[in-house]
């Protein structure tokens, strides 16, 4: 049986993204037993994803090096074996758990100072990869091998026994059409739709009957209760309540998807939601949501994508002129690629 240890990205999104590569994996290995070293935030997500085997939760801060304490998990994860190991971050420090292991093949990007540290280390040509995920697919080939495409989309299924008991939790039901908004965005404000915009999209779709969810992280619940107190009382402010578990729950039973481009976004792509993903300062050539029933809206702005966490120009065009009429408009067109 072929043993594989995969280092994965440190944003939820990005580790959604790696599912196309898991599942070539399996069809080139298909007795092969796949572990994945992730960051804790990442583990609920990735149990969910059929291809894993195991989850190790990855014990280092983001940016710490922590020298010693990679070699002697390094010298743990020796006990398991592993014959290849799959490196998907681009640093240094993403390297030597597998070096430290003994694994003995590497793989994974030319990345910061990492010739041998990597001993199969590949040369990304952004022009023919321009997709994340197919980046992380292409690793998953033989060195100097073609990308087979089209590229899987990433898929999850949740069960309908387990989304029933998170919504007897949360005491939701599912009487009205849900409408799901995510908020929030890690990287940065400018990754954010302006909180009265999703505020007057809610009083939009309660109008029409829709159920409004807000989801997010702890992090997220300031700004949507400021989207609650703007008129919206009647929305649900779930952001920090559940788990992600729960969240990839709730976000399967929504009907319509209101997004910024997050790690919900592509969970949702993930789900198959009917969904409005909306882009500001990152691009949609990049990390799209890869779902027939996605809706990207964004401004062909000259400045954008700045690819800043805040608007350098201070006018944030980008968001600010993607105003919430103009998204509305969308509804009915995002909800006809529901069946």
């Amino acid at each position: 049986m072929q043993k594989i240890l995969v280092v994965a990205p440190s944003w939820v999104g990005d580790c959604m993204l790696m599912q196309p590569m898991l599942l070539r994996l399996k069809q080139r290995f298909p007795d092969s037993a796949i572990d994945v070293l992730a960051p804790p935030w990442t583990v609920s997500l990735l149990g969910q994803i059929p291809e894993v085997h195991e989850v190790i939760a990855n014990p280092f801060p983001h940016g710490a090096l922590q020298l010693p304490a990679r070699h002697r998990l390094g010298k743990q994860l020796r006990a398991a074996r592993y014959d290849a190991a799959y490196i998907l971050p681009n640093s240094l420090k993403s390297a030597l758990v597998p070096f430290f292991a003994n694994i003995p093949k590497r793989i994974g990007f030319v990345g910061e100072m990492r010739y041998g540290l990597l001993n199969d280390a590949r040369q990304l040509d952004k022009v023919k990869l321009p997709l994340m995920a197919e980046r992380f697919a292409w690793l998953a080939e033989e060195a100097g091998s073609p990308l087979p495409r089209p590229v899987p989309q990433p898929r999850l299924n949740v069960g309908a026994e387990r989304r029933q008991q998170v919504l007897r939790k949360f005491g939701l039901t599912l009487t009205r059409p849900v409408a799901v908004f995510c908020p929030g965005a890690e990287y940065g404000p400018a990754k954010r739709w302006p909180i009265p915009y999703f505020a007057e999209l809610a009083q939009h779709l309660r109008e029409r009957g829709y159920a409004v969810w807000l989801l997010g992280a702890s992090k997220d619940r300031e700004v949507s209760e400021k989207i609650v107190t703007l008129g919206n009382g009647h929305c649900r402010n779930l952001c920090g309540e559940t788990d992600l578990g729960e969240a990839i729950a709730l976000l399967s039973c929504a009907d319509l998807v209101v997004s910024n481009d997050s790690g919900l976004m592509h969970i949702a792509a993930a789900l198959d939601r009917p969904m409005i993903a909306i882009f500001g300062s990152s691009s949609p050539l990049f990390t799209p949501p890869l779902s027939d029933k996605a809706q990207v809206l964004k401004l062909d702005l000259p400045c954008s994508p700045c690819f800043k966490r805040e608007c350098p120009l201070g006018h944030f065009n980008c968001m600010m002129q993607l105003t919430p009429a103009r998204v509305a408009q969308y509804i009915p067109i995002v909800l006809e690629k529901r069946t």
